[in-house]
């Protein structure tokens, strides 16, 4: 491309930069891509550089549809279309969602604490309430386990395809994040700054729903006609939430 991706590049750039901004990351814990399928590019932030430092020149530009060789080997170094720097270890995981995923243009992926707390005890984010129901048309499911061979083989594209194979039989369109087992959230979404945005709601909803059961373990869901109701009046149809 004669601009070097520097759309694509820009909008990853700040979309990255937003996440120690919400308060979502810490250190270096954290990485935003942005996929354009038309241009068969994914830029992604480079591995280990700090969000305050971090320049569209520094963001990596990667093939849209890189995978795993039959001997589930990578050459990301291969993959790269843009870039200088290493990009992210998550790159793998990031490109099989996107490749999985159609509706998807941004990935989000966080440590965020409450949200990693509901990930590391393998407890997926039951709809407590209308803050959720307004993000997620229900529970934010968490993965099973992975296996120690699919640890060894790719780690980090057997990760992709452990959140593919969750969303069989759920839509990704309406649940836009999954709870890594052991691990931590991915999240996705339209653009990077919408991705960013329901990264830090999955944040909020992860602390109040903790904080919910503290207080009360026997706690029930939403109910469903009230979860339809705030789900769909800000993302159906019919939706008559916000402005036009």
């Amino acid at each position: 491309m004669s601009d070097n991706f520097l759309a694509l590049r820009e909008e990853c750039c700040e979309a990255n930069k937003q996440l120690p901004k919400l308060g979502i990351v810490d250190l270096t814990f954290g990485n935003v891509s942005v996929g354009d399928p038309e241009q068969g590019a994914v830029a992604i932030k480079p591995s280990g550089v700090p969000y305050d430092s971090l320049t569209p020149d520094d963001i990596c530009v990667m093939d849209f549809n890189a995978c795993p060789n039959e001997q589930f080997e990578m050459d990301l170094d291969a993959a790269k279309l843009f870039g200088d720097l290493r990009p992210s270890s998550d790159t793998p995981t990031h490109l099989r969602l996107f490749q999985a995923f159609p509706h998807v243009r941004a990935v989000v992926h966080t440590h965020s604490r409450n949200a990693t707390a509901f990930s590391q005890a393998g407890r997926g984010i039951p709809c407590m309430g209308t803050t959720h129901a307004d993000y997620f048309y229900g529970e934010v499911p968490v993965t099973r386990r992975m296996t120690p061979e699919e640890i060894s083989r790719h780690y980090e594209w057997e990760t992709g395809n452990l959140i593919v194979e969750r969303f069989e039989d759920l839509n990704p369109e309406q649940i836009n994040a999954v709870l890594l087992n052991g691990h931590a959230p991915f999240v996705w979404g339209t653009s990077g700054a919408k991705a960013v945005e329901t990264a830090y709601a999955l944040e909020i909803i992860a602390e109040m729903t903790w904080k919910n059961l503290v207080l009360d373990p026997q706690s029930k869901s939403l109910l469903q006609a009230q979860l339809h109701k705030h789900y769909l009046r800000k993302h159906g149809e019919g939706a008559y939430y916000g402005q036009k």
